[in-house]
């Protein structure tokens, strides 16, 4: 089997709702552009992932997409997923992480499709469904946080985590504000989004560590392994980092080898792949740590980040990041979570996804290729 072609269909997303999850976003709505990425087969058989989110229009990376990692797969064979991925990363200064990560994730798709098998039996499965939690947008009050908790608690998820303002003394009010309203039973999380310096990191650290939430994600600079180690020092709460930067195996060995995290982080369109996921899960595995998988951005990835979540035995939860707007498009039936609170693993071969093909038609914006 060879791979005869490799395009993405533009694709426009319309009536996203107003959205921000802090500075490295900013306050987005309306529209934005996803990509269909199609590796098409000798053999009639085609992988698909999307590319892009609400807030990172695809054609910011589908140009460099095709220029520099189409010529790479042409010919190939499609299940040398390892050869192939080797070879696009050492492109990865001429194109994206993001782009890697989506041509990774068609191969794998191409793959489950001739095994006639889901992703995650290909992997390994280890569970059939998986709890999963609510992380909020940035929203205006603490008594918006406080009542959306409440709601998600009342609806069975596994625990709410909250993106705060990013003014530390404010995000202090929306934690506690937040824990009064839930109890002191209901499982909270604090991802800052970097937003803090450590004297600020360390007073939210202490206050949260008082009200009992169970991590806390991202207070400082990506790359602030000094500070990381100097905080983890004064605090007992387990720190979440390694969400950024984007890269893979060499990128997380400065984090655990310093000890400067409890929990490590990954997606694969930041950590360029389900390749990448699985290997750096398993590496967490071996020290023992938690390897917690980040949201996708958009529909498709979070269909390969639940199916890789399928074959680790050291991910607890599933993210659900609100608001639905602004995470889920392009899919005829997108991932859903049932009455207790589960998300279930896909069941169809490869992603398992329902593509939503009329509506790339008609909300096509043109084809690269």
């Amino acid at each position: 089997m060879k791979i005869q072609d490799v395009t993405l269909t533009l694709f426009s997303w319309d009536d996203i709702p107003s959205t921000s999850y802090g500075a490295h976003t900013g306050r987005f709505a309306g529209g934005s552009k996803l990509g269909l990425l199609a590796i098409t087969t000798d053999e009639g058989i085609t992988g698909h992932a999307f590319l892009g989110s609400a807030f990172f229009p695809a054609d910011m990376d589908g140009g460099s997409l095709i220029r520099y990692l189409k010529p790479i797969l042409i010919g190939q064979n499609p299940l040398d997923r390892e050869r192939l991925y080797k070879a696009m990363w050492k492109r990865v200064r001429t194109t994206t992480a993001r782009s890697i990560g989506a041509v990774d994730v068609a191969l794998w798709d191409i793959a489950g499709k001739i095994a006639n098998l889901p992703i995650h039996q290909l992997l390994g499965s280890y569970r059939d469904r998986v709890p999963a939690y609510i992380s909020s947008a940035v929203l205006a009050s603490p008594q918006e946080y406080a009542d959306e908790a409440q709601h998600y608690k009342a609806l069975n998820l596994a625990a709410y985590k909250i993106h705060p303002p990013q003014i530390w003394r404010e995000d202090i009010n929306v934690c506690e504000a937040v824990r009064k309203a839930v109890g002191d039973d209901y499982v909270l999380m604090l991802d800052s989004v970097w937003s803090y310096d450590y004297p600020a990191a360390l007073r939210v650290g202490q206050v949260i560590q008082d009200l009992d939430f169970y991590w806390y994600e991202d207070p400082l600079a990506d790359a602030d392994i000094y500070n990381y180690i100097e905080l983890k020092k004064h605090l007992s709460i387990p720190i979440m980092a390694t969400e950024y930067p984007a890269g893979g195996l060499d990128s997380y060995a400065p984090w655990i080898k310093e000890r400067a995290t409890d929990f490590l982080r990954g997606d694969v369109a930041v950590k360029r792949g389900i390749r990448t996921l699985m290997k750096t899960a398993l590496l967490a595995e071996a020290f023992h740590l938690n390897y917690e998988v980040h949201h996708g951005g958009n529909s498709l990835n979070n269909f390969a980040n639940l199916h890789v979540i399928m074959a680790l035995q050291n991910t607890e939860l599933f993210e659900v990041l609100l608001p639905s707007e602004s995470q889920k498009y392009g899919l005829i039936q997108d991932l859903e979570i049932d009455s207790q609170g589960m998300i279930h693993a896909p069941t169809g071969p490869g992603l398992g996804a329902q593509i939503d093909f009329e509506l790339i038609k008609r909300k096509t914006l043109g084809v690269l290729s």
